[in-house]
């Protein structure tokens, strides 16, 4: 079988459109071949190895199966749309690999902090606690999503159907204002 290139972008588009609207096994095939050894290029030029980005682009276009609906071609080119969410995706692996596995935690009883310390903890806390509950509503719940919730922001997208830059934005500005507060 001879292997065909597709850059046109409304042919990606389309490709996309019948994987939402059929399920259509084929599109998403040609849609693997041509992407997915392109993200997996892409997410081992970031240092990951071989295996973990192959998971990473499996990962992705399993993605793109699932989340085809929510694909906007008035937003964004269908590569675009792969590359954000593989970029994403590679954040993601990135986290998970900074965090220390438990045998790398450390056990057993830890010195017992002082008074002051505990209730200078305590006074920020409620402090915090206080300045997050000033937030604009909309900000709020995606600071808490965020750091509550432990969610990405991509994850934060998919859950809310919000644009990524407008949860970066408000998030920012929460941030921001929550600096100004615990001043």
């Amino acid at each position: 079988m001879t292997r065909t290139v597709r850059s046109d972008r409304a042919d990606w588009v389309d490709h996309v459109r019948r994987i939402r609207d059929a399920q259509d096994q084929e599109a998403f095939r040609e849609l693997f071949e041509y992407f997915a050894p392109r993200v997996k290029g892409f997410v081992m030029r970031g240092g990951t190895d071989a295996a973990l980005a192959e998971e990473c682009a499996q990962d992705v276009m399993a993605t793109l199966w699932r989340k085809a609906h929510l694909f906007d071609p008035s937003r964004a080119s269908v590569a675009t749309w792969i590359f954000t969410i593989a970029r994403n995706r590679k954040i993601d692996l990135i986290r998970k690999q900074r965090r220390p596995e438990p045998e790398d935690l450390t056990w057993g009883p830890e010195a017992e902090p002082d008074q002051d310390e505990v209730l200078g903890l305590q006074q920020e806390s409620e402090q915090l606690g206080r300045a997050i509950l000033a937030l604009p509503a909309k900000q709020r719940e995606l600071i808490e999503k965020a750091y509550f919730g432990d969610l990405s922001h991509s994850e934060i997208a998919e859950q809310t159907g919000l644009p990524l830059g407008t949860i970066k934005s408000r998030i920012r500005l929460a941030l921001d204002r929550l600096r100004h507060a615990m001043k």
